[in-house]
């Protein structure tokens, strides 16, 4: 067996998901009832993470909602869960018609769905009946929307519009200001929006703006910030041209830290350009750099990596966001939505998902790899595309949960693995990365992996080869007294249901 210095990336475990992985007997009950792979979920954490995003809003006295961003997770029971939250506070972030849907068959009501994405008619229409707003994202969907309402009765529609490319309008940037906005298939490019506000004002008897929005593919504050202020300026523009804007939506990337401690991140990826150069024996399967790769003794490219250990996200980021001075009125984003009397929607959907879930799976056999060097190639009952946090770039241990007939066996010290699925495809690598465990899983064992709540559970779920995808669960209550359902079949209700006399 091979012998050599661990490299972890531990999970981050929160309460109450770390009660919940504690209880070893009932996930295994619950894997031995319902099958490997498993999902489970907490539906009270996801209202728990919506209760902090709000502390937020009350620390700098903003009002607005926070919109569940829906493909994140297709639960049932989270969704459910959320509609039983304040209607004032919490919405419904919805991408597709089969989202909305299933938005509205969990208790939601129109008035509180935001209907994002890419939108063919039929979604169009469906959400302007229902009284849901809709995001719209270029001049012809305007135009579509418009001639839905006109044709088919829709009445008025609020509407938002989301804005893209913030570094193609530099007249606001201020002096040696660089825009830093990325490129986006996503949105209207902020010079060319007047032409979105001069349809507004052609239709207004059918749409109403209610808002511009934004969603930023990066986690870097500063862009953030910038686009923020930029459409609090634009708002004005508008209200000056008889539009009637009273909120900013800027959308999610809160982000998540996935991994417990920043020095073992760090290692990590330093061991990564090692093992890239050949200085050190590689870190993965088949030498793979995950984007970065050797060039004449120099380490090129970039990795395609989750920053996995993030010591400011989710509620912690919105709040540092709020308090940072904008760039050119020098003002916080908190301060200049309220002078402007402006509400403030985001759209989290992994950050509200944090800590609300886990994946499990069976462990099928282990033999030895012949390619390289000689490590425990462990077979699990699940595919990469049941636990697709790899997929999204992010990197984190799982957590070995050994058979109740092997927990007091000797300790073999840690050890490194790799992972793979149950399909015929070389592919098929739950991660591509040697993962350091207690020992060598044995037949039977479990492997938790943790927070995968946030597209990692079905996001990329599929029935190839026939292979069974996870099904998903709904635990409730705490250690002792846990009940557990099927997804679909969770309800927020609490059982014996009063009765009035």
């Amino acid at each position: 067996m091979l012998r050599e210095q661990p490299l972890y990336l531990r999970p981050r475990i929160d309460p109450p998901l770390a009660s919940l992985l504690q209880d070893e007997p009932f996930l295994r009950a619950l894997c031995d009832t319902l099958g490997s792979p498993l999902n489970v979920l907490m539906p009270e954490a996801v209202a728990d993470s919506a209760d902090r995003f709000r502390a937020v809003y009350r620390r700098h006295r903003l009002s607005g909602r926070v919109y569940f961003a829906h493909k994140t997770n297709r639960s049932s029971a989270l969704v459910r869960r959320l509609a039983a939250c304040d209607p004032d506070a919490v919405g419904i972030d919805v991408a597709s018609l089969g989202e909305l849907r299933h938005a509205l068959s969990c208790g939601f009501t129109g008035d509180r769905v935001m209907a994002t994405g890419p939108k063919d008619p039929e979604f169009l229409w469906l959400a302007a009946r229902v009284g849901a707003t809709v995001n719209l994202d270029s001049p012809d969907e305007l135009e579509l929307l418009a001639r839905l309402a006109g044709t088919q009765g829709l009445g008025r529609t609020d509407v938002l519009v989301r804005l893209s490319e913030f570094e193609a309008d530099g007249a606001h940037a201020g002096p040696g200001t660089r825009m830093l906005s990325r490129r986006s298939r996503f949105g209207t490019p902020v010079a060319e929006a007047d032409a979105m506000w001069t349809a507004l004002e052609r239709h207004r008897e059918y749409l109403e703006l209610v808002g511009i929005s934004y969603h930023l593919d990066t986690t870097a504050l500063e862009e953030k910030i910038r686009a923020l202020e930029r459409c609090v300026l634009i708002m004005d523009e508008c209200r000056a041209r008889g539009l009637s804007p009273r909120a900013v939506d800027i959308g999610g990337g809160f982000g998540v830290g996935y991994v417990a401690d920043a020095g073992e991140w760090e290692q990590w990826t330093t061991a990564l350009s090692d093992a890239v150069l050949g200085v050190r024996p590689p870190l993965t399967w088949r030498g793979h750099g995950y984007g970065l790769r050797n060039e004449g003794g120099t380490v090129r490219g970039a990795t395609a990596l989750y920053p996995a250990h993030r010591p400011v996200a989710g509620p912690g980021y919105l709040d540092a966001l709020l308090t940072h001075p904008t760039p050119v009125l020098g003002r916080t984003p908190g301060t200049l939505l309220l002078e402007h009397f402006d509400d403030l929607h985001i759209e989290p959907g992994r950050a509200l998902v944090d800590q609300c879930g886990l994946t499990l799976a069976r462990v099928v056999d282990v033999r030895l790899t012949g390619d390289g060097p000689a490590r425990p190639l462990v077979r699990l009952a699940m595919n990469a595309g049941d636990m697709s946090l790899e997929e999204h770039g992010v990197l984190v241990d799982p957590v070995l949960l050994p058979r109740e007939s092997e927990k007091d066996g000797a300790a073999e010290g840690p050890v490194g693995v790799h992972l793979v699925g149950n399909l015929c495809l070389e592919a098929d690598l739950i991660t591509r990365r040697v993962v350091y465990l207690p020992r060598v899983p044995r037949t039977g064992d479990l492997l938790a992996f943790v927070n995968t709540a946030g597209y990692a559970m079905d996001f990329h779920a599929h029935h190839a080869q026939r292979q069974p995808t996870a099904r998903t669960v709904a635990v409730t209550g705490e250690a002792g007294g846990r009940r557990w359902c099927l997804d679909e079949d969770y309800w927020p209700l609490t059982y014996p249901l009063g009765v009035s006399s």
